[in-house]
């Protein structure tokens, strides 16, 4: 896999990986930036929410269970010292759908943070992680 970013003027970059898809980055006005696009830091939050439920929205439609909506939210403390990485991590799981078996969400979310999910498995060695999960019934 490679990646890569470019300046486009001040502080924000426009970045690409293998797919070509363009990501624009950018920082605060307080260090230079104009605010045009997600600091580095909240694209690895984010990325690590996509890999997660990628995994689970798969996992859980091969359970045959009946989900309708799939959200993740992270919240993340980074420490104070530079680098400012990430020390904790809670991802809350929100599943919609039908009958939804607390077991297997429950069992599709410990199999994408112990086995699937690799963003979940590099960010571990670093922020202690937690989860939670609920199912909204339609």
């Amino acid at each position: 896999m490679d990646a890569v970013v470019t300046l486009d003027h001040g502080m924000r970059f426009t970045g690409s990986a293998d797919t070509g898809h363009p990501i624009v980055m950018d920082a605060s006005p307080v260090v230079g930036g104009e605010d045009s696009g997600p600091r580095p830091m909240e694209l690895i939050l984010a990325a690590l929410c996509g890999c997660t439920a990628m995994d689970v929205i798969s996992i859980l439609r091969k359970k045959r269970q009946e989900v309708s909506g799939l959200q993740v939210k992270a919240h993340a403390e980074q420490n104070n010292g530079h680098p400012r990485v990430f020390t904790e991590i809670h991802l809350e799981y929100i599943i919609t759908g039908k009958n939804v078996d607390p077991k297997a969400v429950e069992r599709s979310i410990k199999l994408s943070a112990d086995i699937y999910c690799p963003a979940q498995a590099m960010l571990s060695k670093v922020a202690e992680m937690t989860s939670s999960f609920s199912i909204v019934e339609e």
